[in-house]
């Protein structure tokens, strides 16, 4: 199995610039990539349970793993919601799979957004960072023929980095194009 360039990149390039930049002393402090989680939440499934399955099925056509539903912990009935019934889809990604999203996000899906001037440079306060698409068709694994409806996404990058600076080098190194 060929290991993503992305990963190659990783442990030849990425980590001795980090180490360097921050004056680690080991290779385990080195801040890493530890999942990517892709989330669409879909609020307008309570009334078209067809929805779901059809964002379920484009998920898993971006990420290359089969996306599951997440379920309302509890009944909202302002929003005609109950208990356990489906709002969303997510998946988890995690070593090749990851990396390999990863290099597809950063080398052709971000670069088709209509005047792109880069992302924002907002972390968590613990080194992640989440980043919201508003358009699925980004992605060239979707056929934009069969789109019914343009539905957005969050994509998480939860990394080992204890703080936003260490998490913001290396996401800016693994070539996320982040605003000047």
């Amino acid at each position: 199995m060929n290991t993503s360039s992305l990963k190659q990149d990783y442990k030849d390039r990425i980590v001795p610039q980090l180490m360097k930049q921050f004056g680690y002393s080991t290779v385990m402090q080195c801040p890493k990539l530890e999942k990517i989680v892709l989330n669409q939440g879909l609020g307008d499934a309570v009334q078209d349970k067809k929805l779901i399955e059809v964002a379920q099925a484009e998920m898993t056509q971006i990420a290359g793993q089969k996306a599951v539903a997440t379920l309302s912990k509890k009944d909202i009935s302002n929003f005609k919601v109950r208990k356990k019934m489906p709002i969303g889809v997510r998946v988890t990604l995690r070593g090749d799979r990851m990396y390999e999203f990863l290099e597809r996000l950063v080398r052709v899906a971000l670069p088709r957004i209509r005047d792109f001037k880069g992302i924002n440079n907002k972390m968590d306060g613990r080194g992640n960072y989440t980043l919201g698409i508003t358009e699925q068709i980004i992605f060239p694994e979707i056929n934009i023929d069969n789109i019914t409806k343009l539905l957005g996404m969050n994509i998480t990058f939860v990394t080992t980095a204890k703080t936003d600076e260490e998490g913001f080098a290396l996401l800016r190194e693994f070539g996320l194009p982040f605003k000047k």
